[in-house]
């Protein structure tokens, strides 16, 4: 049976999106995101993961490019989960009004206190920072010892994370 031009595509765009999670870890390789064409883009893609990788620099995907690249990329789903830093910076403050992915994580964290706490409320996930989230804020400020005045500063988003972190080592636990 024949090669087709489908299948070639097919294996390329498999071969760009491994390059391209690859990217995302490591920036020395250029994120080229996948189109299934062999081009200019990808010859660079594959020679500068080849340099990398100690392999043959041809910027063709032989048998050993390609081992490689599958085992960088499966080597990456496998590793220890990677922190993810939300919150700005020290002098920054999320309040009433403001919304988007920040205010989506800080309502998760909120929720999972009050899925954990039968004093705390469970509020809406929504990413918009309304009444409810001001409140369920002023009660975890109060009941950690912060001043209570509903906004989130890096004071107590650093108490709202170390309590999650609490949450999740007590339920591996007891899980284990």
């Amino acid at each position: 049976m024949a090669y087709t031009n489908s299948q070639k595509r097919q294996h390329i765009m498999e071969l760009q999106t491994y390059l391209y999670a690859i990217s995302l870890m490591d920036n020395r390789i250029p994120g080229v995101v996948p189109d299934g064409t062999y081009g200019a883009e990808t010859v660079n893609e594959v020679k500068a993961f080849q340099e990398i990788y100690g392999l043959p620099v041809t910027g063709n995907t032989d048998s050993a490019t390609w081992r490689k690249i599958v085992s960088v990329y499966k080597g990456y789903l496998h590793a220890a989960p990677i922190g993810y830093h939300a919150f700005p910076s020290s002098a920054y403050t999320v309040h009433s009004g403001d919304h988007g992915q920040l205010v989506y994580i800080l309502q998760a964290m909120l929720n999972d206190i009050g899925n954990n706490y039968d004093n705390s409320p469970c509020i809406s996930v929504n990413g918009d920072y309304d009444t409810q989230t001001s409140e369920a804020v002023r009660l975890f400020q109060k009941r950690s010892g912060l001043p209570q005045n509903g906004d989130v500063d890096s004071g107590t988003w650093n108490m709202l994370v170390r309590c999650c972190e609490h949450i999740n080592a007590t339920l591996l636990k007891n899980k284990g």
